[in-house]
């Protein structure tokens, strides 16, 4: 990505959906969407993290909104999308189709497809299933949901540069249970004692909270300190990392990339990124010969670090260019 200015980009203004509504999706869910930018603009999908991240005012500000007809969503459970913190009928394959869905329903035929962290797994996801359907892809934060990647971060390997916020992590499971925190956590935030549930939450999300930027737990994000937000997020994500995590085949988004080869793709990579580790990134763009890998030295996991917001806000206006 040629730099016109050594100033590093930051978000566009504030904006407001030019368009939103609900989306029924199956016999359970209905999901929040909104439009962002302009109507006749390159059609654009964001794809928020977690799972169960759910989407903000914020993110609609990495599109110029003269150029970008953004089309932003809350996935199943989580955000504005209903019945709230519900794991039935959820996991990725229907998540997959929720996005065909609303292509469909707003008279898309091909868009780009921007995610980062768990959204770029669905990201890829998407584009691997659907291709036809993917004019371009904007990633961050690249997480390929192995079972190596699940333990970097739940069981060992994150832990070691942030111990002090994993005694936090540990805190409500006992020695007994700690040779697999996401099954000891599964078991919590989904059995019948409320308080134990409610501890659970709160402990699992804020580890991801306190490790998401390089400033650590002084650097967390607001949504971590939402009991409704913690809730949902800390349920959802854990449901889709137990049991095996979400892919029959632990490196299908590896061993299906070939399916995807020809489709433009742009990766944003912070250097320190503890949550989603540089490996993921770094694997993806060998698969993926002819994408644009982009390592930010000074930068962990966040969207909102100075370094990813410019590397993200250079990709789109590279991509709404071309």
């Amino acid at each position: 990505m040629t730099k016109s200015t050594n100033e590093r980009r930051d978000l566009y203004p504030t904006i407001a959906p030019f368009d939103n509504g609900f989306l029924p999706v199956g016999s359970v869910h209905t999901l929040y969407y909104e439009q962002c930018g302009a109507a006749d603009g390159t059609p654009l999908v964001f794809l928020h993290g977690g799972p169960g991240g759910g989407c903000s005012a914020q993110m609609r500000q990495f599109f110029d909104p003269k150029k970008w007809r953004a089309v932003l969503f809350d996935q199943r459970g989580c955000g504005r999308s209903t019945p709230f913190s519900c794991l039935d009928d959820n996991t990725i394959e229907h998540l997959i189709e929720d996005m065909e869905s609303l292509r469909e329903h707003l008279g898309v035929e091909k868009w780009v497809v921007f995610g980062g962290s768990w959204g770029s797994t669905l990201a890829l996801a998407y584009a691997q299933k659907h291709p036809q359907r993917v004019s371009g892809l904007i990633l961050r934060g690249i997480f390929l949901c192995r079972q190596s990647d699940i333990s970097w971060l739940y069981q060992e390997g994150a832990n070691a540069l942030f111990p002090d916020a994993w005694e936090g992590f540990l805190a409500p499971i006992p020695q007994a249970e700690r040779d697999d925190l996401v099954a000891a956590y599964h078991r919590r935030l989904f059995g019948e004692d409320e308080d134990l549930r409610r501890i659970a939450a709160r402990a699992w999300s804020q580890w991801e909270g306190d490790t998401i930027t390089i400033k650590g737990p002084a650097g967390r994000a607001d949504d971590f300190d939402d009991d409704r937000f913690v809730d949902a997020f800390a349920r959802i994500e854990c449901s889709y990392f137990a049991n095996g995590g979400v892919f029959k085949r632990d490196n299908q988004l590896l061993e299906d990339a070939h399916l995807i080869a020809d489709i433009p793709c742009t990766i944003i990579q912070g250097r320190y990124d503890a949550v989603t580790p540089v490996w993921g990134a770094w694997a993806l763009a060998k698969a993926l010969p002819k994408a644009k890998l982009y390592i930010v030295p000074d930068a962990g996991h966040s969207a909102m670090e100075p370094g990813i917001i410019d590397g993200l806000v250079r990709a789109t206006d590279a991509f709404a260019e071309a």
